[in-house]
């Protein structure tokens, strides 16, 4: 029986992970701050592991958003790095696993707008979340050459499951209270992919490794989106308005619902090319848009 270690176990990807994987033969030990074998926060503590593993999947870490202070800012590199390095050392200290799965993120790439990213765009990202992991895949990529794991990393856009996170939770909670509209018709694309698709990829690419963007290959518009929610067209605010609306919101701040920044991030396109998947390893997710009609909300 294959003998896997999950750190984030308790997050959205890893509850998912843990859903999907464990109708293989597969024996999980669970590393997170709240549950599982292992009550460890990575970025104060080396971990000692008392059993040895064949695959790790790190799916542990500090989500995207916007920091509102330094002490934020810092977290991403405590979070993300110190805690990728503590977890390292402490599996050198047993038998080190064949595979190692590094669940990292698109915003590696540090783009807020563009089509088709592919895998060998320059990672540039600016911002803490991204530079964090930028680190992150460095560490884990220099550490299992050296040591002869299996690497593998998963760069991922928005996650979409049920129930939801982030911005796409918010985005149902809005269409469910009455108050959500698109801007310029909703038109501009995103990149976005289930999370039961990326746990089950896990097993085919572990054993393989390499570096791959995932997505649903669709990258809906948030007019379809919105559409596959509330199963209705959702009123939508003209873009010469919205920018209006921004610019008010520039100088109430990051509190505004509606700024300049938003404004651009919504109505521009921003997707990412899963192709190299596809082609080595047969990667075939679900339409998010196809999933999203067949849930209730």
């Amino acid at each position: 029986m294959t003998k896997i270690l999950l750190t984030g176990a308790n997050g959205f990807l890893g509850k998912s992970i843990i859903n999907e994987l464990s109708k293989d033969e597969v024996n999980f030990f669970c590393l997170s701050r709240t549950s599982g074998k292992y009550l460890i926060s990575l970025e104060h503590k080396i971990p000692i592991f008392e059993e040895t593993f064949d695959l790790i999947i790190h799916a542990a870490g500090k989500a995207h958003s916007i920091p509102r202070s330094e002490e934020e800012k810092k977290q991403f590199h405590d979070i993300n790095v110190i805690g990728t390095n503590n977890l390292l050392l402490g599996l050198e200290k047993k038998e080190l696993p064949k595979q190692f799965v590094f669940i990292s993120s698109v915003s590696v790439y540090g783009q807020e707008f563009g089509r088709d990213i592919k895998e060998e765009f320059p990672l540039v990202a600016k911002e803490p979340y991204g530079r964090s992991k930028i680190e992150a895949e460095k560490i884990v990529t220099d550490w299992c050459i050296t040591n002869n794991v299996i690497c593998t990393i998963l760069r991922l856009p928005l996650l979409v499951g049920k129930n939801p996170p982030g911005n796409l939770g918010a985005m149902i909670k809005a269409i469910k209270r009455g108050y959500y509209f698109n801007i310029a018709n909703g038109k501009a694309r995103k990149s976005m992919v289930l999370t039961k698709d990326v746990a089950s990829f896990i097993s085919v690419v572990a054993p393989i490794g390499g570096v791959f963007n995932l997505t649903d290959g669709i990258h809906p518009s948030f007019f379809e989106l919105s559409y596959a929610i509330s199963k209705k067209k959702s009123f939508s605010l003209p873009l010469f308005l919205a920018k209006i609306v921004g610019k008010i919101g520039d100088l109430v701040g990051d509190k505004s619902p509606l700024t300049s920044l938003k404004v651009n991030k919504i109505t521009s396109d921003l997707t990412f090319d899963d192709s190299k998947a596809r082609k080595l390893l047969n990667w075939k997710p679900e339409s998010i848009i196809d999933y999203l009609k067949t849930e209730s909300f």
